[in-house]
């Protein structure tokens, strides 16, 4: 780098030199001729003006190699120091492998920099681009991990509760199948007593409502024996649609079907009208009886997504993350079991897809229920 600042500074110094001895030369010849006409020859005017004359080139060459130095020592203070600088930070920097750092060992100084800045800057845009891949796959990750978790729980409350529904299956089933036989020969010897006859009818209503809960474990804790087949999936909602519709809590409920003809999905029909079941019950129940609810499919990547949507209020943010465990309700006391989604979820797991909850952006609650194409 030093060679090329001192033959810069010395081109800069012979243009200087020149322009300057150019712009002087008429003077000095002006002052010489001045000199010769005033001086008579042989006198020390005369003696002085030839030795001037041949002392200019000394003048000359002394005047080129100062202003050589000068700019030199400029150049390299101003320029030369402060571009080593910031190329070997450059270098650093980037860190080049020694192969590529080699390769800017020739060529001019600023091109050297601009190549190890250019290099730089490629090094830091990779590496933004490495760090952001990380961090998305950092993010899905951890949903992952958390999917999994909740996941994890979910299995080992349904674990729990077969467990249980193992155990209380033959202790309280067979006790409740009695107690409905006393009720029954107790209600025909109540005669005409309509009090006797109220009272009977709650208890039996209530023990009922125990045998369901029962029902219910049993259907959550042990697994499905029948085998999944083809099944038409808008004539089955079509079917379940139908069925439910009957009952007192649809008589204001608007249903809407949506179902492409063609799509088919591989599940066991009975599941799938439990679920179905399960489903439009809570969306009727989230519009109070009165709104508009709406089954709705679309196949995507060899699933299909069977999807429930309701009128009503949605489900508070506190609610959503709690809607699938067992036991869980928001409606009165005597009203749920908490058992329905649970039991959906497990259904849908057990026909290899999914049962998820949500809102809708306009308003309303949307479960959104994954099948395989068949």
């Amino acid at each position: 780098m030093k060679w090329r600042i001192a033959s810069l500074a010395f081109l800069i110094g012979i243009l200087c030199t020149g322009i300057a001895w150019l712009s002087m030369q008429p003077a000095l010849l002006r002052l010489l001729q001045g000199l010769s006409r005033l001086a008579p020859p042989g006198s020390p005017e005369a003696l002085l003006r030839v030795q001037v004359q041949a002392l200019l080139p000394l003048w000359l060459g002394l005047a080129l190699v100062t202003a050589v130095l000068l700019t030199f020592c400029v150049l390299y203070v101003i320029v030369g120091r402060p571009l080593r600088e910031t190329e070997g930070l450059a270098e650093r920097v980037g860190r080049q492998p020694e192969g590529q750092l080699a390769s800017l060992a020739s060529g001019p100084l600023l091109r050297r920099v601009h190549v190890a800045l250019e290099r730089t800057s490629r090094e830091l845009a990779e590496e933004r681009a490495r760090t952001h891949a990380q961090l998305v796959a950092l993010q899905d990750a951890n949903e992952r991990l958390a999917r999994a978790q909740t996941e994890l729980v979910s299995a080992e409350h349904l674990a729990t509760v077969g467990r249980l529904a193992a155990g209380v299956a033959h202790e309280v089933g067979n006790p409740l199948g009695g107690i409905l036989g006393y009720l029954s020969l107790l209600q025909s010897r109540a005669g005409a007593d309509t009090g006797m006859l109220e009272h009977l009818e709650r208890i039996e209503e209530e023990v009922r409502r125990i045998d369901g809960i029962v029902r219910g474990l049993l259907d959550l804790g042990r697994p499905r024996t029948g085998q999944p087949v083809p099944v038409m999936l808008q004539a089955q909602v079509e079917a379940t649609v139908r069925l439910v519709a009957a009952g007192a809590d649809f008589a204001g409920v608007e249903v809407v079907t949506d179902i492409p003809r063609d799509l088919v999905v591989r599940c066991e029909q009975g599941a799938l009208s439990q679920i179905l079941i399960n489903l439009l019950i809570n969306a009727a129940s989230a519009v109070e009886g009165k709104g508009r609810v709406r089954v709705s499919a679309s196949s995507e990547d060899g699933r299909v997504e069977l999807s429930v949507e309701d009128s009503g209020p949605g489900i508070l943010p506190e609610v959503l993350p709690r809607v699938f465990e067992p036991f869980f309700t928001t409606k009165p006391a005597g009203k749920g079991t908490g058992l329905g989604l649970a039991i959906a979820q497990h259904l849908a797991a057990q026909q290899g897809g999914s049962l998820s909850a949500g809102n809708r952006p306009e308003g309303g609650a949307r479960f959104c229920l994954a099948l395989p194409v068949a």
